[in-house]
């Protein structure tokens, strides 16, 4: 039998141009909002991505 997954996919937006640029697996028991460093090749830079739904 297989395992159930308790991972969801979850996308991140970019705080300064809003562009949903990554989608990343994230435990469904966690609570807190993601916040990560990520690359936007919109803006061109390094920003601030946040979990969006």
């Amino acid at each position: 039998m297989s395992k159930v997954s308790k991972m969801k996919k979850v996308p991140l937006s970019c705080e300064v141009c809003g562009n949903r640029n990554y989608n990343i697996p994230k435990q469904s028991n966690l609570t807190s909002r993601l916040e990560l460093k990520k690359y936007c090749p919109r803006c061109n830079a390094h920003t601030l991505h946040k979990e969006s739904k």
